[in-house]
């Protein structure tokens, strides 16, 4: 009895934290209309400029977090001014790209600075327990209920009784009605993204004197728990925010209690998508709310592709071809095996995101389901690695479009959260079903590539390899595109309700689109597999989604040559420049802000 109200007390402090990062997203939400994916990063901040204060200047506690707090929110201020305010008339989807181009940058400036190794943030709180019936509570547990129980009651005194306030409610309820009245929006805004941050900084501060330890890693759990709350409890709702924290820290506790520490973040990922399907708009939303708007559609960036003549791209195949005949070094062909593979996850993901609309961000998952599909088959069961590899990519669209299916009625951020959280549990599926995926010891000595029982060990067998399937993919996605099915996917991303008004079945077309997407992202997590012959859980993750995406709209979303481009681009510029390699994800990052900034419809257009 005592150990569960040991789990239930430590469940209602870790939901105290991240009802502050929750907090601080629903006031966004509810001002801006926008999912903050760098939220998590100015926790992260806030969490080294705790370490700083404590560490090296000594500060007494009050001091450290209020140090925190400003400092936290300046980060916030600078975000809004100089990274999101810009966007104010851009596209629907810019501004959400815009934090994730964000977040890349701080999380890699924090890791510059201070190095990825872990550190000690010490609590300067006496280390003491008091008995509380069968369990017990420290002094920490409680300066973080204090701090949760006293933002919330600041923040509610803030949004009734202040000028300020009811400004910022007004915006929340109609922004183009609070600037016809007088409402100066930027200011509010100013305003929102300060509170948001100072609370993301403090949430970083107390987490990791919890833990007594910090690390550059923590920023995306951060995001996602922080996305899951406020989702749970229903966008832009702020107390719903601090009920769905409470009730994930709770689920995450209990969870842990009876499964064990490794299940705790598929509890809470299994409860966004449980919400998502059965109650999309949270659980403490309006039932009048009205459904959010796509992100694509009739926002997608205009342009006008480019058209590239068919000679000059057959010219262009040819000449990659044939490069491995040339004298060219074993790392420039290292270096665009590795691009044809991304090159193959990118031609999926434009389909999706940029031809239907569908705003992946966890499509890392269908790499994964293929690799694990062609390494086990090709292990336990001898089979011939070219026909594993095709089996990888078919479980990887069967088995990826089922797992999608539920996000297919959902509009807006919504569809890129669900993918989000899609994709962390596939990740932890993977992690804790060890008796088929060995767990987190991976799959190692995967047999390498080979076709009709030919070894391709060579750099330059294994480039054809790789470039053939990649060709071969991107023309049979061309001639999709071309066909009326790609026209039927084109009609529901610019106007999904005139789509079914026409007689159009949102879900059958969705599915094609990601049973194809699926096929080729799952060919090349097979091939990735044979290539490396080792994968874990971590092989695939979050962040090489996100290269995809950026991948696909520095090429042009919906556009296959602007996939191809984008990959070689990303995968080739850091790799030539190679005094830049340790800075390539904030190279991603800056490439990211800039293509939102000023060329949203890619290199290429988009399609």
């Amino acid at each position: 009895m005592s150990s569960w109200l040991d789990y239930t007390i430590n469940g209602l402090i870790v939901g105290n934290v991240y009802a502050l990062v929750a907090v601080g997203l629903a006031l966004i939400f509810g001002v801006s209309r926008l999912i903050n994916f760098a939220q998590g990063s100015i926790y992260l901040v806030g969490a080294y400029i705790g370490w700083v204060a404590v560490v090296q200047l000594h500060t007494p506690l009050p001091v450290t977090i209020i140090f925190v707090a400003v400092a936290a929110a300046l980060v916030g201020l600078i975000i809004e001014r100089f990274g999101l305010r810009p966007l104010q008339n851009s596209v629907r989807i810019a501004p959400l790209l815009a934090t994730i181009g964000i977040s890349f940058v701080l999380d890699q400036l924090v890791m510059l600075t201070f190095s990825p190794n872990p550190r000690a943030l010490p609590s300067q709180l006496p280390d003491v327990r008091f008995q509380v019936g069968g369990g017990t509570i420290g002094p920490l547990d409680l300066l973080i209920a204090g701090v949760g129980i006293s933002s919330a009651l600041l923040l509610f005194v803030f949004l009734r009784y202040s000028k300020l306030g009811w400004a910022v409610r007004a915006a929340s309820q109609d922004r183009d009605a609070a600037m016809q009245m007088g409402v100066d929006v930027n200011r509010v805004n100013q305003a929102v993204f300060g509170i948001a941050a100072a609370l993301g900084g403090v949430s970083g501060l107390l987490v990791g004197m919890y833990y007594n330890q910090i690390d550059t890693a923590m920023s995306l759990q951060a995001t996602l728990k922080g996305v899951v709350a406020e989702v749970v409890g229903g966008a832009g709702n702020v107390p719903g925010a601090v009920v769905g924290s409470l009730l994930l820290g709770l689920v995450e506790s209990y969870g842990v209690a009876v499964f064990g520490t490794s299940y705790r973040n598929l509890f809470a990922f299994l409860l966004l998508v449980l919400v998502l399907v059965l109650r999309p708009n949270g659980l403490f939303a309006s039932a009048r709310q009205a459904p959010p708007e796509p992100l694509t559609g009739t926002f997608i960036a205009p342009s006008r592709p480019v058209r590239i003549p068919r000679w000059a791209l057959a010219v262009a195949v040819a000449v990659f071809a044939i490069l491995p005949l040339l004298p060219v070094s074993f790392y420039v062909l290292q270096t665009l095996i590795n691009a044809w593979l991304l090159g193959m996850l990118a031609l999926s993901l434009t389909l999706v995101a940029g031809t239907i609309g569908q705003v992946s961000l966890g499509h890392a998952a269908l790499l994964a389901i293929g690799a694990y599909t062609s390494a086990l088959l090709s292990l336990t069961l001898a089979v011939p690695v070219g026909l594993a590899i095709i089996a990888g990519g078919l479980m990887s669209a069967a088995l990826g479009t089922i797992l999608i299916s539920p996000s297919f009625r959902l509009r807006g951020h919504y569809v890129s959260i669900a993918t989000l959280a899609i994709g962390e549990i596939v990740s932890l599926v993977i992690l804790n079903w060890e008796s088929v995926t060995r767990g987190p010891i991976g799959i190692s000595g995967i047999p390498p590539l080979s076709l009709f029982g030919y070894d391709l060990i060579s750099a330059t067998s294994v480039y054809w390899f790789s470039f053939a399937v990649m060709v071969a993919l991107a023309l049979l996605q061309a001639r999709l595109l071309s066909s009326h099915l790609g026209r039927s996917f084109r009609a529901i991303r610019d106007d999904d309700i005139a789509a079914r008004a026409y007689g159009l079945s949102l879900n059958r077309y969705k599915s094609l689109a990601f049973i194809f997407g699926g096929f080729a992202a799952g060919v090349s997590g097979g091939i990735a597999a044979h290539l490396y012959s080792y994968i874990n859980h971590e092989t695939f993750n979050t962040q090489q989604s996100i290269l995809a995406l950026t991948v696909v709209i520095l090429g042009g979303l919906g556009n296959v040559v602007g996939a191809v481009v984008g990959a070689v681009a990303l995968v080739g510029l850091p790799e030539v420049f190679r005094i830049a390699a340790e800075y390539r994800i904030l190279i991603y990052g800056i490439v990211l802000l800039l293509l939102v900034r000023f060329r949203p419809q890619g290199l290429l257009g988009t399609i």
